[in-house]
């Protein structure tokens, strides 16, 4: 089982290295996408993990399909069961990316992280934002996003520089309903 680091490893501080691009296709390259991709399926409330994460300083993060899930079902919750299985999609993996666009609109929303356990805080995020980055296949892509997708790019993306939400947050509690109330 691959470890997901806590806060006080000082992986998570450091601003972590590009990926070649010659080398994305790699099998090294290719077992750490895996390695992410395992720790985060272990862990029911995670919707991103950022490489550092696992004790890897490259600029690599994958977004769980759940969160498309989650926003499928807030949607079209009078879906029956076979179609939501057919709606499901897959892990989005970003390498090297880069935030090309955000809003100046910003929103304060609830946050907490894999390695910040047990933590949860608000932070000010822009509402859209649009990152560049490669797939594990080596091809370049560009995806926008408003909401929480954009709320998650720009968290993952200050992993990859070395920021914890908690440098970021405020009102931190230990547990999410305590912030909620």
């Amino acid at each position: 089982m691959v470890e997901i680091i806590q806060s006080e490893n000082p992986v998570l501080r450091i601003v972590s290295k590009e990926v070649p691009v010659t080398d994305i296709t790699k099998p090294k390259i290719k077992s750490i996408i895996r390695d992410m991709i395992l720790a985060l399926d272990s862990q029911s409330d995670g919707v991103a993990i950022a490489a550092p994460q696992i004790g890897v300083s490259l600029r690599i993060f994958v977004v769980s399909g759940r969160i498309f899930d989650e926003d499928f079902i807030r949607e079209k919750s009078s879906i029956e069961g076979d179609l939501y299985k057919k709606a499901r999609q897959s892990d989005i993996v970003f390498i090297n990316p880069i935030l090309k666009k955000m809003s100046k609109d910003r929103k304060l929303l609830s946050e907490g992280c894999l390695s910040v356990r047990p933590l949860y805080g608000k932070v000010r995020r822009a509402t859209r934002a649009t990152v560049e980055a490669y797939d594990e296949d080596g091809k370049k892509f560009t995806k926008s996003a408003s909401g929480l997708l954009a709320h998650i790019f720009q968290h993952e993306t200050d992993h990859l520089d070395g920021i914890l939400f908690i440098d970021k947050a405020k009102d931190i509690h230990e547990s999410l309903d305590e912030l909620l109330n």
